[in-house]
């Protein structure tokens, strides 16, 4: 199978300048960048996706370059439905110094910085070497200039595409770069670049966009209620982004092991046959997660989750790090109390509806504090039963629930109980 028959393949090729890319990447040498803007100080699970195909055309005898966009950063891409606001300088260099150490740990290749190319820039010179190729009415069919012309957009927004489309022309100058591969929502912007190459030195280079990664509701893969899955595991821990997998739907976990692997396709068919016939074993979303987390934080740290999910699963909360228990508890009922006897607690948080049903549940052994079966309804919850001082981890009833669909495998029979006088 050619380079570009494994990329169809796997789904990674949406669209493509020329048909003559077709030849050049199946015959390597090509030299290409990727880039990112520095709007946060951590990638994201999008981002991993995009930026895996730097390993697959390197590991086929391209050159890639990775770009972190200061410049363009601070100017903000059109995102086709309202203007964002303008960064803070400070905030989106400190996010610049970080994606460029975190790229470079997860993507071993050279990464660059268009400020260093644009800083010196003059607003004449910017006009006169770039405005002047690119005629406003092509920027105005760029579908996301069109879609936000509706709610409005700034004239610096609208010079986004001109200055990647500079970008484009820089490296092409100055590092042979004849290839920019991003995902489909940078079409535009990837073809002002070609359109002012073309106009301005007449050589032909090419562009490649890969189809976005999303659920089966059509949001971009690595969000959930509006919060980013991060590479950072002091973001997103290992325990986290593991619940997040494995909570893949299995209508699209087939599709994220073609695009989020280097599995081979003999490996995923036979993965796929196996999930199809037993999808309650999870094998799939297991194998993604296990792929994911091994090569973002490490090897062992599947197995690291798994067992915490495990734990979790048992009741054994004593022994999980705080921010993981935390994570498993996100999407469970919380509860603030000063503290008393186990009976009162278990009323004031609503747990039970009387006391007379607190002792009664107490007294039968069907309900466990922070993992200990307490059959004394007055048992102390104070600092010192508490987890870390703060926390109390209540089950009431002795099974758990099957899986969830949330980011946590956690029983709603759960309730967390907080001790906020001792944050």
């Amino acid at each position: 199978m050619t380079l570009y028959e494994d990329l169809k393949w796997r789904g990674l090729i949406q669209d493509i300048s020329s048909p003559d890319l077709i030849d050049k990447l199946n015959a390597g040498g090509m030299t290409f960048y990727i880039g990112t803007d520095p709007t946060a100080d951590s990638l994201h699970l999008g981002h991993y996706s995009s930026f895996l195909i730097t390993r697959r055309l390197a590991a086929a005898g391209h050159h890639p370059i990775l770009l972190v966009g200061l410049a363009t950063a601070l100017i903000g891409d059109p995102r086709g439905t309202v203007e964002r606001k303008l960064a803070d300088k400070d905030e989106v260099m400190h996010n610049y110094e970080a994606l460029k150490t975190q790229l470079q740990k997860i993507f071993p290749y050279e990464v660059v910085n268009n400020y260093d190319w644009v800083k010196d820039l003059t607003v004449i010179d910017f006009f006169r070497d770039y405005g002047k190729y690119i005629n406003v009415g092509y920027m105005l069919t760029k579908d996301h200039v069109r879609r936000q012309m509706e709610s409005g957009i700034s004239y610096a927004e609208f010079s986004y595409m001109l200055i990647q489309g500079l970008d484009f022309k820089y490296l092409h100058e100055h590092r042979g770069v004849d290839l920019q591969v991003a995902g489909s929502d940078q079409w535009g912007n990837i073809t002002t670049g070609i359109e002012l190459i073309r106009k301005t030195t007449g050589d032909e280079v090419y562009a490649m966009t890969m189809p976005l990664v999303t659920d089966a509701n059509g949001n971009k893969f690595g969000k959930s209620e509006g919060n980013a899955v991060w590479l950072d595991k002091n973001k997103t821990s290992s325990y986290e982004l593991y619940q997040f997998l494995l909570n893949s739907e299995d209508s699209m976990v087939i599709e994220y092991l073609k695009r989020l692997t280097f599995l081979s396709r003999e490996e995923i068919e036979k993965i796929a046959a196996e999930h199809a016939a037993a999808p309650e074993k999870r094998l799939a979303q297991k194998t993604l997660a296990r792929e994911i987390l091994n090569d973002l934080h490490g090897a062992g740290a599947y197995e690291e989750a798994e067992h915490i999910s495990e734990q979790l699963f048992a009741g054994d909360v004593k022994n999980i790090p705080v921010h993981d228990l935390l994570a498993g508890l996100r999407n469970v009922p919380h509860f603030e109390t000063e503290g008393g006897t186990l009976a009162d607690v278990l009323v004031g948080a609503g747990i039970c509806t009387s006391k007379r049903e607190a002792r009664e549940f107490i007294g039968n052994g069907a309900l466990t504090v922070n993992g200990d079966i307490i059959k004394d309804a007055n048992f102390t919850i104070d600092a010192n039963t508490a987890i870390a001082g703060k926390y109390v981890v209540v089950r009431r009833g002795k099974k758990i629930t099957s899986y969830s669909r949330d980011l946590t495998f956690i029983s709603p029979m759960y309730s967390a109980t907080t001790f906020p006088f001792l944050s």
